[in-house]
């Protein structure tokens, strides 16, 4: 399946979190967008992977996305080698995306920095012709993406722009909350981490609306650029 959009988390849930009302309005607009999840997250302090698959595959149809799958990669260790960046082009060739949606170049994690690269480097090796990777047998063709396009996450890293997700917001949170062992549950035995406090499920909405009264709208996301953006025209800016 050729789509659009993949965007891609180091751990499920990134991505929900990250750009979940970009991949749900981009679906709206008629995008084919799907999802990779490099790892199951089974490190997280809270839940399993167990219980993590089941939310992301809920997440996943409440945004309403062509596909996701796991890439199974480990999570803590992901390192930018060789094996984990031809993991990462058999997905890119298989899906091949005009855009690809990665990890925050520098965030609390250490995975999603270490991700943001590994996704980069691996969307470049992708146009390599003579890097031979496999799909069921037969022999991938080269496909390298136009645009990378990285989300934000814990940290306010400054965006190079941002899209209005204003109509989107609620259907955002409710993908957010399908993750029901990460996040605040009053009435949860579970230990305490920082993203699941009250306030990080607060800061969901006030941060997308403190970018969105930045740029002139309710509600927005913010992306960072690898390569310098041109534009046609001044159709579609908002303000």
């Amino acid at each position: 399946m050729k789509c659009d959009i993949l965007a891609i988390g180091a751990h499920p849930d990134d991505v929900e979190l990250g750009c979940g009302g970009t991949v749900i309005k981009m679906i709206s607009e008629g995008k084919i967008v799907g999802i990779v999840d490099l790892t199951e997250g089974e490190l997280g302090t809270r839940g399993t992977a167990e219980t993590r698959a089941g939310e992301s595959a809920q997440a996943a149809e409440i945004m309403g996305i062509s596909f996701r799958e796991n890439l199974k990669l480990k999570d803590g260790f992901l390192n930018n080698s060789e094996f984990y960046q031809l993991k990462i082009v058999e997905v890119i060739r298989k899906y091949r995306p005009e855009i690809v949606l990665a990890n925050a170049i520098d965030d609390r994690h250490p995975d999603h920095a270490k991700a943001a690269k590994l996704v980069s480097d691996a969307c470049f090796l992708s146009g390599l012709r003579k890097i031979e990777t496999f799909d069921a047998g037969h022999l991938q063709e080269a496909w390298r993406p136009k645009q990378i396009f990285h989300y934000i996450q814990w940290k306010n890293v400054v965006p190079d722009f941002v899209l209005d997700i204003s109509d989107f917001m609620n259907q955002k949170i409710e993908a957010c909350l399908a993750y029901k062992t990460q996040f605040y549950d009053p009435d949860s035995d579970e230990p305490m981490t920082p993203i699941a406090t009250k306030d990080f499920l607060e800061s969901l909405t006030y941060r997308a609306q403190d970018l969105g009264r930045l740029s002139g709208v309710e509600f927005a996301e913010g992306f960072t650029t690898e390569k310098l953006l041109a534009f046609k025209n001044f159709e579609g800016i908002v303000c």
